[in-house]
């Protein structure tokens, strides 16, 4: 056997096959995903100090009401286009948002403060719900805590930036 024959023989046995089952594993993986974007409904938003969450954002409605640097309570609409949901929810996926625990809280914190800033984040899909509860003051964690941070911080520009774009 030529060696040209050689490496056709081993592509046709060995790589085409592996090429194969790759192609047929990943497929399967990407269509039961758990939480997939055209399965997606809306993202929930809710900040502020301790349990009082009046900061309130919900992508389905539109529906965003926050207090102003002199404690008046603002509503307004701010509806989100689909590039912008997708981003959030690439960036949530790129995050581990799916892994987050229900809670991230401080309470083991010996110098917990009742009183700090409080984030809920909802990411509604047509059968299932992934919610989170993150208490800034949580230092148990760090890499959880910079990612939930990072999220945070890309809703909270998200909704900013579309706010302005009116």
């Amino acid at each position: 056997m030529t060696e040209r024959g050689k490496k056709i023989f081993l592509a046709i046995c060995i790589i085409t096959p592996f090429l194969l089952y790759c192609v047929y594993y990943y497929s399967i993986m990407v269509k039961n995903a758990p939480y997939r974007f055209s399965d997606f409904e809306s993202i929930t938003f809710k900040y502020g100090l301790g349990d009082s969450l009046n900061n309130t954002f919900n992508s389905k409605t539109g529906d965003y009401q926050y207090m102003d640097t002199r404690d008046s309570l603002i509503k307004t609409n701010v509806k989100f286009r689909k590039d912008d949901l997708l981003y959030l929810h690439r960036k949530a996926a790129e995050l581990g948002f799916w892994n987050f625990p229900e809670e991230i809280s401080g309470k083991g914190n010996p110098n917990h403060s009742t009183n700090s800033p409080h984030y809920y984040i909802e990411f509604k899909y047509q059968g299932k719900t992934k919610h989170v509860l993150f208490d800034a003051q949580n230092n148990e964690n760090p890499k959880l805590n910079d990612a939930a941070k990072s999220l945070i911080t890309e809703i909270s520009n998200m909704i900013n930036d579309v706010r302005d774009r009116k």
